[in-house]
């Protein structure tokens, strides 16, 4: 589906929608919990979804219904169940090791880009504690039930797999990982450890110790991650805890960075780059460190910034291991977003502040993370035609 933006900056106010990556992980804990838990969630996307059928694919009841997900733990996993994790990284990289930990046997699939992102340190280490995987890429059925004790992996690779082995633990009767780099994308195992927190299970140092114990109720987060979309077009968004875990509550502060002609790092925050490249090319340009990561998420997100930036009218650079944008006015075009949400929302907030229309190819990916994006992109004062 693609959508022809035209030129209408963005104003007002909107609430945040709840925090993906919160979800995933407070579904998880109710879902190997002692007893039913309610999630306060007032919005949904494909991956929160995902994770939720992968959950109920283990035998967890769960329904979702006026903004709440009433969650019925796991108490017996069916025989030889199959987990279909969409097209989302963090469901499948966080229901592996829980998987591996409760089922003799278990098929994992997936689409679009998914069996194509990497696993291979998550997957070393899950077979060091007895896992056996049928193939090295998706899908691949995971036999043989995972010990715990303690987990060795790089800390450089992706903070989805220490998540994924933290959330298994207390099934395995407790253990620790160690990381044998420094650990990037700290922010989201802190989010992890603050999810594992309201179920009663204590994370210290990255050792685990405690049982899943439901709160009885909990409140998914705002979300910094999709809010950044509509900050850097000046946009303002309700509903968000300066105080988060999440990572990408600096916006604002990396925002001053490039004002102030600093490069920005984004070895932590990754993700931020779509959003605040359009940031750079509308105001100040700037420079980007810390990306390399960005080449293995649902696009190569080096490749699609810098395309989507030149499609636009704006000039972008890949320097390997920095990125650059220029500062200039973005006149319009043709964006191909490349099946990658972020993309699509980043080309419609730079479409908006064009001085000729532009059409977003694809544009109803943003349903991977934010299904009601365009809604809110029109309250916003947006404004599109559905070709």
């Amino acid at each position: 589906m693609d959508y022809k933006v035209y030129p209408a900056p963005l104003r007002g106010s909107i609430a945040a929608i709840p925090s993906k990556s919160d979800v995933h992980r407070l579904l998880i804990c109710a879902a190997l919990s002692d007893k039913k838990t309610e999630i306060y969630c007032p919005a949904v996307s494909e991956d929160i979804l995902a994770t939720a059928r992968c959950l109920t694919s283990l035998g967890a009841e769960i329904q979702y219904k006026s903004g709440v997900f009433s969650v019925l733990p796991i108490k017996k996993v069916p025989e030889n169940p199959t987990l279909d994790c969409g097209e989302s990284g963090s469901t499948l990289r966080f229901m592996l090791p829980v998987a591996a930990a409760i089922s003799d046997s278990t098929t994992f699939v997936g689409r679009g880009r998914l069996p194509a992102r990497p696993i291979g340190e998550l997957k070393s280490a899950m077979e060091s504690h007895g896992a056996r995987f049928s193939a090295e890429r998706l899908p691949f059925t995971v036999s043989g039930r995972m010990s715990g004790g303690l987990f060795t992996l790089p800390g450089n690779v992706s903070s989805q797999y220490i998540t994924g082995l933290l959330l298994a633990l207390p099934l395995l009767g407790g253990g620790k990982v160690r990381l044998t780099t420094p650990l990037q994308s700290a922010s989201y195992v802190e989010m992890t450890r603050r999810a594992m927190a309201k179920f009663g299970v204590r994370v210290d140092n990255l050792a685990v110790s405690g049982a899943y114990r439901s709160p009885g109720r909990v409140i998914a987060e705002g979300d910094w991650s999709n809010a950044a979309f509509f900050i850097i077009a000046g946009a303002e968004v309700t509903g968000l805890d300066p105080a988060s875990p999440q990572g990408d509550r600096v916006i604002y502060d990396n925002m001053a960075k490039l004002d102030r002609g600093e490069t920005v790092d984004l070895t932590d925050t990754p993700d931020m780059l779509p959003a605040l490249a359009i940031y750079a090319a509308m105001h100040c340009g700037g420079e980007f460190s810390g990306i390399e990561r960005l080449r293995i998420k649902e696009s190569d997100r080096i490749l699609t910034v810098k395309s989507m930036i030149n499609s636009l009218g704006g000039a972008a650079r890949d320097l390997g291991e920095r990125f650059s944008v220029e500062s200039q006015p973005l006149t319009g075009g043709i964006c191909e977003c490349a099946n990658d949400h972020r993309i699509a929302m980043a080309a419609a907030v730079g479409a908006s502040f064009g001085t000729e229309p532009s059409v977003v190819r694809g544009g109803e990916c943003v349903n991977k993370s934010y299904p009601g994006f365009w809604d809110d992109f029109r309250l916003l004062g947006g404004r599109f035609d559905v070709l």
